[in-house]
């Protein structure tokens, strides 16, 4: 499966913004959490990473991405808990 260069554009806008705090307000969290903001950029990295693969990889690669959406998830829960 390939990714539209569309689709990476908008994955990179989005991680922008997520990454800037704009839309979700949580500026100021990020700029006192830079070790838990620098893990949401990671796991971002992977998942787009992923996202390009070859995708015959028995399921491991969509397990993969799952997984690091779920740990997105939980990071940003506990950036919104440290504020």
């Amino acid at each position: 499966m390939k990714i539209s260069k569309l689709r990476l554009a908008l994955l990179g806008s989005f991680c922008a913004l997520v990454f800037t705090g704009v839309g979700i307000g949580a500026g100021v969290a990020f700029a006192d959490q830079p070790h838990m903001q620098n893990a949401v950029g990671y796991l971002n990295s992977a998942h787009s990473e992923l996202q390009i693969a070859l995708p015959d990889k028995a399921g491991h690669r969509v397990n993969a991405m799952h997984l690091i959406e779920q740990a997105i998830s939980e990071v940003n829960l506990g950036i919104q808990a440290g504020q």
